[in-house]
């Protein structure tokens, strides 16, 4: 019923009994105690009942009588991004709206120096919440790789260097709070599930292109975990030359051309201009230099590829393809739909590829939003 709510409100109780199939009455009992526990209202302000009429409206569904909706500030959640340069820290509320960032660089990527670091932001964080900030229900993190969410152990992790790291115990033990650790892109995924583009979506993909490609995947009414825990790694699918290496330490992985640090590799190596970084790799190839623009032709060949494969294999319906490597989206963005159009099987063609570009705040937003999931769900540590 929560679920419901926080995801598809403002949102009446006809509508509810109708989508759950209960009474009206099951339906007044069950929210009765959520409305007395603080965590629903049916006292909307008048701009709350105005943006519900005007999303209904557009939907063609009629003026909601007496909606419910989440009460977004009666929780506080910390959500924790790990990069291999910084640590970036939001607190959002129910609704996993960002109330608050703030940015930590990181010295190196040691576990030990890294979960100190984690812990010290986490603590600024936890003394800056107040009211009218509901009480603080957890922390997520978010790390690249190899992550068993359920233990919370970073099992592998090529970005940080990291294997078997028990991320959630030494956090949780320094903090005195619930901590959720989970793959980055699967918290992006979760956070589009419950508060994004998956909310009305039968399934969906994220695909992560930055430097590393990433895919979470939303399929038969659940984000995809896997069975052990490893799921839609799109950027380790061999769809490249043999004799490039990948950070994960294999050959030929996707990411070996389309991550950032592989295009800027390719365009160093094609110029003869070690001293380029990124953006001057942007800028030539939006200035027409051939060797750059083929190292992001080659990197859309290949992306294009792998989505197409993705595709042929689960079947979404929309592909949202996010992350910091999309800004400049513009330079591989024909190559990657040639490519999934000659490789997607018949009406798998149709899926549609939605650009949403992300900050960094966006994934640790995700990170927050798989707190606030398994807090509704009573999922571990928030066993009630």
């Amino acid at each position: 019923m929560l679920t419901r709510i926080l995801t598809q409100g403002p949102i009446p109780r006809v509508e509810i009994a109708r989508r759950t199939g209960l009474s009206q009455a099951a339906v007044t009992k069950a929210v009765a105690p959520l409305i007395e526990a603080g965590f629903v209202t049916d006292q909307l302000s008048p701009s709350a009942v105005d943006e519900a009429v005007e999303i209904r409206a557009e939907l063609g569904i009629g003026r909601p009588v007496s909606p419910l909706t989440v009460v977004a500030e009666s929780i506080s959640v910390i959500g924790l991004k790990v990069t291999p340069t910084d640590l970036i820290g939001v607190i959002t509320d129910f609704r996993a709206g960002i109330q608050a960032t703030r940015h930590q660089p990181l010295p190196d990527t040691s576990a030990e120096t890294v979960i100190q670091q984690l812990a010290v932001l986490a603590k600024e964080m936890m003394d800056s919440i107040s009211e009218p900030a509901g009480p603080l229900i957890g922390i997520g993190v978010a790390v690249s790789g190899d992550v068993d969410s359920r233990h919370g152990v970073v099992r592998d992790s090529p970005f940080m260097g990291w294997r078997d790291v028990p991320v959630a115990a030494l956090l949780s033990e320094e903090l005195g709070v619930p901590v959720l650790v989970e793959n980055d892109v699967r918290a992006l995924t979760i956070a589009e599930h419950w508060f994004g583009v998956g909310v009305n979506a039968d399934s969906f993909a994220v695909v992560t292109i930055g430097s590393g490609v990433g895919c979470g995947l939303y399929i038969n009414g659940e984000v995809v975990s896997g069975a052990h825990g490893v799921s839609g790694e799109l950027g380790h699918l061999p769809l490249a030359p043999g004799d490039l290496v990948c950070t994960c330490g294999r050959r030929g992985c996707v990411e070996t051309v389309a991550s950032s640090d592989a295009i800027l590799a390719r365009v160093r190596e094609t110029t003869g201009r070690p001293e380029l970084d990124l953006s001057g790799a942007i800028q030539l190839a939006h200035g027409g230099d051939e060797h750059a623009q083929e190292a992001f032709d080659r990197a859309g060949e290949v992306i294009g590829s792998a989505l197409a494969a993705m595709v042929n294999l689960v079947g979404p319906e929309l592909v949202v393809i996010a992350g910091e490597g999309v800004a400049d989206y513009d330079l591989y963005d024909q190559r990657m739909r040639q490519a999934f159009a000659a490789h997607a099987f018949g009406a798998a063609g149709d899926c549609r590829l939605m650009l949403r570009s992300h900050t960094f705040d966006n994934w640790a937003r995700g990170a927050a939003a798989t707190v606030i999931r398994a807090y509704v769900r009573s999922q571990p540590p928030f066993h009630r």
